[in-house]
């Protein structure tokens, strides 16, 4: 739902972001969330710089719904805000008008852009591709993944069963594989709920730096917000952080690397990216988590130079969603879906055999 309580229709071009302020993942508490107003969108819209940021503040195009103690969630009636300075707490909301020059054009139509590895009346399984983002935020606000699935399935909100076809969870841009969307809100609030009760089993694929010299564990090490980085949505273990958890084991050992299979039990944000790095075998191509924090700043204004890429070793890091196991709203039976390794990563390992 939006600010003015209306879904956004996601086969037409954005015309507006729609964000929230949450420390969910936050070592913070609600009430100690303040952030101004213009840095909060400088996080969010990397495709402006900050003092642009504030310009377009100062020319009425950011509205604001501040959250109050009686209303923690906003009164669901933004107003035009013009002060850069302004000072949001948890749960405040913001809506930014995209200017007619950044409205970017959207994909074409095309059946053969999803990939789908099951479907039933109420769920879909996609094999998402790496550097594909799943919604429109930041800096990527056409040709995601819930767009392509809205253009598939219905144009507008015209779609069968009563709404349209939403993310049951999410992963970063650069990971790969199984993303679960419900094709109703129905199915989607079964699944999520299955999430939510943790009874959703998850495996990851990832290929790791260096060779491990055990055959699995587990990194049970709690998880928040890095705090001796400037980078803000960096995470980190600190022994003050959110539970969290993380079963590894060995699949194939290579030169220098490794093919490794994770299963969170937990969901936090970066959670097997952090606990790889924790235990000494950071994820190949991790551009936070990896040789230097710096490569992830250097990549959000596309600096990064031979020799950056030559220690990263792959555009992208080296994650993937290989396989997922849930209850279909539809059936009640038990499902599982994999997806196969990519063909990147695949060709990354082949490179390294002997």
């Amino acid at each position: 739902m939006g600010l003015f309580g209306k879904e956004r229709d996601l086969t037409k071009a954005p015309t507006h972001v729609e964000l929230r302020v949450d420390c969910s993942n936050l070592r913070l508490k609600r009430e100690e969330v303040d952030i101004r107003l213009d840095a909060f969108l400088a996080h969010h819209l990397t495709w402006r710089s900050r003092s642009s940021l504030q310009g377009l503040i100062r020319e009425g195009f950011v509205l604001v719904d501040a959250s109050t103690p009686d209303k923690p969630e906003g009164s669901g009636t933004p107003q035009i805000e013009k002060r850069p300075g302004r000072h949001l707490r948890h749960g405040s909301r913001v809506l930014v008008r995209i200017p007619d020059e950044y409205r970017l054009p959207m994909l074409q139509e095309s059946t053969d852009e999803l990939a789908i590895l099951y479907e039933d009346e109420s769920i879909l399984a996609v094999d998402k591709p790496a550097l594909l983002a799943v919604h429109p935020s930041g800096r990527y606000l056409s040709d995601t993944l819930i767009q392509r699935v809205h253009k598939r399935y219905g144009q507008g909100f015209e779609l069968e069963r009563g709404g349209a076809p939403r993310l049951c969870h999410r992963l970063d841009r650069e990971t790969s594989g199984i993303v679960l969307i419900g094709k109703n809100p129905i199915a989607h609030a079964d699944v999520m709920g299955q999430f939510e009760r943790r009874e959703v089993d998850k495996e990851y694929l990832t290929i790791v730096q260096g060779v491990p010299d055990r055959e699995g564990g587990t990194v049970d090490l709690p998880i928040a917000q890095a705090r001796m980085s400037r980078i803000e949505l960096k995470m980190a273990v600190v022994p003050d952080g959110l539970p969290s958890r993380t079963d590894w084991r060995v699949i194939e050992r290579f030169r220098g690397c490794a093919l490794v299979a994770c299963e969170p039990y937990t969901g936090r944000q970066h959670q097997i990216r952090v606990h790889m790095e924790a235990i000494g075998h950071p994820v190949i191509g991790d551009k936070l988590y990896g040789p230097d924090e710096l490569l992830f700043e250097k990549a959000l204004d596309d600096k990064l130079d031979a020799r950056d890429w030559e220690l990263l070793g792959l555009e992208r890091h080296a994650l993937h969603n290989h396989r997922i196991r849930f209850r279909s709203p539809a059936t009640q039976a038990m499902v599982e879906v994999k997806s196969p390794l990519p063909e990147d990563m695949r060709r990354y390992l082949d490179e390294r055999r002997g």
